[in-house]
Order: C-alpha cells, then sequence, then structure tokens
C-alpha cells in the first residue's frame, strides 16, 4: 500500500459507483490506510445518492445507465483491481462445480449512509463457467471485472410470452479486467458473461426498482439458442434457472 497515496485517490471520481464496492472490499479486510478511509466513505455516501435517485425514479434507468459508464471512462480501474488479493478472496474453494459463486460482503457503517439503496454481491467463477443467460425485471444492474476476462453478451428484450422471449443481440466481445456494463429494464436487458480464464471475478451492484410492470422482481432464464427471426432476433424459451445452469453453468 505504500504507493497507494491520498493524492493518487484524490484524482478518481469520486461518483465512481462500482469501484466504490470494489475498494469497500479491501476496506471491510483492513487493507486501507488510516488516511484513505475518509475518501472512500464519502464515495459511499455519492453512490448511495445516485441509486436512490434511480429507485425513486429521481432519473430513469437509461440514464443511470449512462451515468456510471461516464463516470467509468474517467477512472484509472486497473490500479484499483491490483489491490484485491483474489487468492484469500477464494481461500475457502468458494467455485462451484458449474455456474457462478456469490460471494457477499458488507459496506462499514458511514457518518450520513443509513439503508443502502442498492445489493452488491462478487461473482467468482472457473474457466467454461457461466453467469448463465438471464433477463431481469424491475432492476438496474452493473458488472465491473475485478480479475480474469470473460465472452460477454448482451441482448435487448423486446417482447415477452408466457413460454418466450423475443431478444436482439446487441454486445458480443471479450471483456477485460477493469471493464464494465450496464443493463436495465429499457436497455440490454439481457446478458450471459462466460469466464475465459482459469480464475473470474466479477462485481455486481443492483437496484430494484418499482417499475408497476406487474412482473416479479428478479432474474427470468432464457436459452438465447432459439429460432432465428428476420432482422437478426431470436425466439428464445423461458427456462428454469436449473435447465440454465446445467445448459450454460
Amino acid at each position: 500500500m505504500s504507493d497507494l497515496t491520498r493524492r493518487s485517490f484524490g484524482q478518481l471520481s469520486i461518483g465512481a459507483l462500482l469501484t466504490t464496492s470494489l475498494l469497500q472490499m479491501l476496506f471491510e479486510r483492513d487493507a486501507f490506510a488510516e488516511a484513505v478511509k475518509p475518501i472512500t466513505e464519502q464515495w459511499l455516501r455519492d453512490v448511495n445518492a445516485l441509486c436512490q435517485d434511480v429507485k425513486s425514479k429521481q432519473i430513469k434507468q437509461v440514464d443511470w445507465q449512462g451515468k456510471l459508464e461516464a463516470l467509468f471512462a474517467r477512472v484509472d480501474l486497473p490500479e484499483i483491481c491490483k489491490l484485491i488479493d483474489y487468492d484469500k478472496l477464494t481461500a475457502d474453494g468458494l467455485f462451484r462445480p458449474k455456474g457462478e459463486r456469490s460471494i457477499p460482503f458488507n459496506f462499514p457503517k458511514v457518518e450520513g449512509v443509513g439503508e443502502l439503496a442498492f445489493g452488491k454481491q462478487v461473482f467468482a467463477l472457473q474457466k467454461g463457467h457461466s453467469i448463465v443467460p438471464h433477463g431481469h425485471n424491475n432492476m438496474s444492474t452493473a458488472f465491473l471485472i475485478l480479475d480474469g476476462s470473460f465472452h460477454g453478451r448482451h441482448y435487448d428484450r423486446l417482447e415477452d410470452s408466457k413460454t418466450h422471449m423475443v431478444i436482439k443481440p446487441t454486445i458480443d466481445r471479450t471483456f477485460g479486467q477493469a471493464e464494465f456494463s450496464t443493463i436495465s429494464d429499457d436497455k440490454d436487458n439481457v446478458h450471459w458473461f462466460e469466464a475465459l480464464s482459469d480464475k473470474a471475478y466479477i462485481l455486481n451492484i443492483h437496484v430494484l426498482i418499482a417499475t408497476g410492470s406487474g412482473k416479479q422482481t428478479g432474474r427470468v432464464y432464457i436459452d438465447p439458442d432459439g429460432e432465428k427471426l428476420a432482422g437478426g432476433l431470436i425466439r428464445a424459451p423461458l427456462i428454469s434457472a436449473k435447465t440454465a445452469v446445467e445448459k450454460y453453468g
């Protein structure tokens, strides 16, 4: 931590949502110098305010996505990501035989921050395993690659029925350390991340939003290997979480 100075932290954007959550993992493990902690606390205040804005509908979900992406473009995330001891993070064998393993963590009590407006977790995966294809109801979500690499795919969700979802591919590329993506009910709602490296870690933050859609909040699992329609669209069957993990996990 000798290279980690107050000045270098001060050069980062205070509103960097996912960076704050990443740094919290270090904060929790006493990896920060005392001089740095007040800065991370201010970040947490700003993060909670931003998430509260989208949760209370003061800003639209797509605007929340855009604000995050603009913030990330200005933050030196690779240097922050290097500070995590990934071996320690998974020392108790947190990888699953298939799919992802969710690793919870807690924020410290910070003056001015009550109940958090967002949820958070880290997913740990081994090579060839996936955060399986799924969409979301009543949620804004963001992902940040902490370490390793992923094949990331996103789809716009265009139509729903009782048995299928019509989707359109929007993103299909490799994601490396410090890269990120966002989703909402309105844009890039479906995603799928497959680990390409031996070990891979991805940070997730999610905000639950009462949209009035009548849909049950949470994940909606699909099989993107569905009927091909005109214009590059796919008629993807709805499947169970178990089936999704068996086929894609």
